[in-house]
């Protein structure tokens, strides 16, 4: 029996477990990429390690999410940022250089390399044939450090492409596909390898809008072969050393395949409130749309691009719709300018932004009140757009220009445009200068902290038995945006006491203040609690505020990582029922805990406010046992040392 491409990369890095049994394994991580609003806080912990250089064979720190710098503490952070990375031996992009994942696929990626990213859209590089996951700040830090990453021992889904797209289908088409086939929920420890005939006829850029939004499956990751589209890619950015070749044995064997035809596809739209509320576009047609917003790093590359301008060229933008276009990266910018886009895009109505993480993550460009906003980034989650009534779609670029054009939602195979066509350029625009190599020895580089950057809190070990009162209860797909919001208060991220004042503040105003008062205590939650960013805030600054444990009937995976990471008991309800039994502001009461971590894992709850018990499963295998015991990873490492 062959190998797929997931064993072959993952057995090339493997230093920890097996591919065929067992729950977890270790690999060895080459490289890491942190972004700003995650990334202050992963050196801040690796500075703790006081390891005097990374070990990694590249790290990037870029920054692309807190760039319109609204008082000075995002200027700090981009200061501490810069200084650190010279500091360490790490590379920096400047604000304005473009978003992390579309830039690290031009300039960095390599085919059949390990990446570890604080963003959970990583994946990205998965278009390369990287195994490229997002993790954890704290992750990130461990393995700039020189150490492993753990994850769950992955099944692997083959998701087989054939046919060729319909004029105005795109790649984008084919992840709203899927995520109304896997869903964005159980999907935990999968990762996704996607073959087929049809990949032939896949830029790198389409493979990486695809691989990108895997992120919203909830799998680990998602990766393509590395073939001859790769080559050109490389070639095309004066990088083809980098280039190898990569593919499954034509007899690997799969966990799941699923088949997808590329020809029978149409255009979809993710529906408010979630990826995979899918439907099609042409079931919404004749809808009135407010807002268009095409970027993020999802579908902003050149490619993207192109097709926009061929659909607006000659054309204005309806006047009740505002047009923002965002491209992906600064060589994606010098590309849309030297071809005339720019002008193109401008003379249509269209508003330019910077090449930046902007609306997607509510950083600007907010809708108004109760608008429909029709957007090619990855989540349209309730509130994210920074306006909390609003009705966020997620549609192709194609899509998005149809809609943008009419003023209500069209199907773009309805317009009566003939599609234009895409060539990968042999040589793009290439402009290094905005990242900044670290000096070969940055010993002597003063690291520089503004008031605004403060440390990372310190956890205590984990009590043996307590009695806390369940300070929350939610129901289904809590995402990290519900727990720590995004938008205007970013620019908090690297002072936790200030950003814990607005844990859950979109959902409880008063969280933050009842868990003080209560000395900290339980949150519950009902289904795929945690999905989304990968924001390591949504466990820091709850565990920060005294939360012990999350009970919930299942938790994402990088969530979860991050809860055992600063000591949160990730814990199950082992009969759904409880869940509906159980109520906001009970005492529930654990005791012999350290005991339930080494032996079984099934914990008995005692709910002292109604006078039952019930059984929780404790979510972790043994080493995360261990960290949780320490009360955290520092903790742990710490201990270790």
């Amino acid at each position: 029996m062959g190998s797929n491409l997931v064993h072959k990369i993952l057995g090339a890095h493997l230093v920890e477990g097996d591919l065929h049994s067992g729950d977890e394994i270790a690999i060895r991580v080459d490289q890491t990429l942190t972004q700003d609003a995650t990334g202050t806080m992963a050196y801040l912990q690796f500075e703790t390690m006081g390891i005097p250089r990374i070990r990694t064979e590249l790290s990037v720190s870029y920054v692309d999410h807190n760039t319109l710098q609204m008082g000075f503490e995002n200027a700090d952070d981009h200061r501490y940022l810069q200084t650190v990375a010279a500091r360490y031996g790490v590379h920096f992009s400047k604000a304005g250089n473009g978003i992390c994942h579309q830039v690290h696929l031009e300039r960095f990626g390599v085919p059949g390399k390990t990446m570890l990213g604080s963003d959970s859209h990583t994946p990205t590089g998965g278009g390369i044939g990287m195994i490229a996951i997002g993790v954890g700040g704290l992750d990130v830090a461990v393995a700039m450090g020189g150490g492993a990453f753990y994850m769950p021992r992955p099944r692997v889904v083959k998701v087989n492409l054939t046919g060729q797209f319909q004029p105005f289908v795109s790649a984008k088409d084919v992840i709203l596909k899927l995520l109304s086939i896997m869903t964005t929920k159980g999907n935990v420890g999968k990762i996704v390898e996607y073959a087929g005939p049809a990949l032939k006829h896949l830029s790198v850029p389409e493979r990486a809008t695809i691989a990108n939004m895997g992120a919203e499956l909830g799998v680990t990751t998602s990766v393509f072969p590395s073939d001859e589209q790769t080559l050109a890619f490389l070639k095309a950015q004066k990088r083809e050393e980098a280039w190898v070749a990569l593919a499954a044995d034509p007899d690997a064997a799969y966990d799941q395949v699923i088949e997808i035809d590329l020809s029978a596809l149409e255009p979809m739209v993710a529906m408010p409130h979630s990826p995979d509320n899918i439907g099609t576009v042409a079931s919404l047609k004749g809808q009135k749309v407010h807002q268009v917003c095409i970027g993020s790093c999802t579908n902003s590359s050149l490619r993207d691009l192109v097709a926009v301008a061929d659909m607006l060229k000659g054309r204005h933008v309806h006047p009740d719709v505002e047009l923002v276009i965002a491209p992906g990266s600064r060589q994606v910018e010098m590309e849309a300018a030297q071809r005339g886009l720019m002008g193109t895009f401008l003379m249509a109505g269209a508003r330019v932004g910077e090449s930046a993480c902007g609306f997607c993550i509510g950083s600007g460009h907010a809708p108004g009140t109760g608008e429909v906003s029709v957007r090619s980034n990855n989540r349209n989650f309730k509130g994210r757009s920074g306006t909390a009534d609003a009705q966020v779609y997620l549609a192709s670029p194609e899509t998005c220009v149809a809609c943008a054009l009419t003023g209500e939602f069209t199907d773009p195979r309805t317009l009566g445009l003939t599609a234009g066509t895409f060539e990968m350029p042999t040589a793009f625009a290439i402009d290094d200068s905005m990242v900044i190599v670290p000096p070969a020895d940055g010993s002597k580089v003063e690291v520089a902290r503004g008031p605004n950057i403060g440390e990372p809190p310190k956890t205590e070990t984990m009590p043996d038995q307590f009695a806390k009162t369940v300070l929350l209860k939610v129901g289904d797909k809590i995402t990290t945006d519900h727990i720590m919001p995004a938008g205007q208060y970013l620019k908090y991220r690297s002072n936790i006491p200030k950003y814990a004042e607005v844990v859950f503040i979109g959902v409880d105003a008063n969280f933050a203040q009842r868990a003080k008062e209560c000395g900290g205590g339980f949150v519950v939650a009902g289904d795929s609690y945690g999905q989304g960013s990968s924001r390591e805030h949504a466990a820091i600054c709850p565990s920060f505020l005294g939360v012990k444990a999350v009970m919930a009937k299942a938790i994402e995976r990088i969530h979860k990582a991050n809860l055992v990471n600063f000591g949160i008991l990730p814990l199950i309800f082992m009969d759904p029922a409880d869940y509906d039994k159980v109520q906001q502001g009970d005492t529930f009461s654990v005791a012999n805990l350290h005991g339930t971590l080494s032996d079984g894992k099934v914990l008995e709850v005692k709910d002292e406010t109604q006078g039952f018990t019930f059984k929780v499963k404790v979510d972790v295998t043994d080493r995360q046992a261990i960290i949780l015991k320490d009360g955290g990873l520092l903790n742990h490492i710490a201990k270790q040392v």
